[in-house]
């Protein structure tokens, strides 16, 4: 069983207070996942912001079009500068996902992700991983990208 790691970094033109109203209001995910992946969020309310122990379900689809359950919970959250979710169910064993944000100046942040993440199946799901899971992650991850460019321009 392989240990993972994912790790981004964007420069986006936005000021922290900015960029922090984004990424911690959860409604937002939807806007920077990838069509393909068939996201809902079937959590009926939730706050406009995120807090500790929030939790978010999420409906994906993720491989052939099979509709998976994901729950996250919000596990740590410094406000303005980082927060930490970490999946309760869903497609791997272990999701540990990483949010910062740097305050870079000059109304620029630089926002960091870091993943760390266990396939489920032993060494079944580390066959997959170079084929299927690795590929797909870097394609959610470009996505997520290219679409925060696009909803912070400059």
């Amino acid at each position: 069983m392989a240990v993972h790691t994912l790790s981004c970094k964007q420069i986006i033109r936005a000021t922290p207070e900015q960029a922090w109203a984004f990424f911690s209001n959860p409604r937002n995910l939807a806007k920077i996942t990838p069509p393909t992946l068939g996201f809902e969020v079937l959590t009926p309310d939730f706050p406009p912001r995120i807090r500790e122990g929030l939790m978010i379900s999420y409906r994906v689809r993720p491989l052939f079009g099979l509709a998976m359950n994901w729950l996250t919970e919000i596990t740590h959250v410094e406000e303005g500068l980082r927060f930490i979710d970490e999946q309760r169910v869903g497609p791997y064993a272990v999701w540990h996902h990483e949010h910062e944000f740097h305050d870079l100046g000059d109304g620029r942040v630089e926002m960091a992700d870091k993943v760390t993440y266990v396939l489920p199946f032993g060494p079944l799901g580390d066959l997959v991983h170079p084929l299927l899971v690795k590929p797909q992650l870097d394609t959610i991850f470009a996505f997520r990208e290219k679409a925060v460019g696009e909803l912070f321009p400059g």
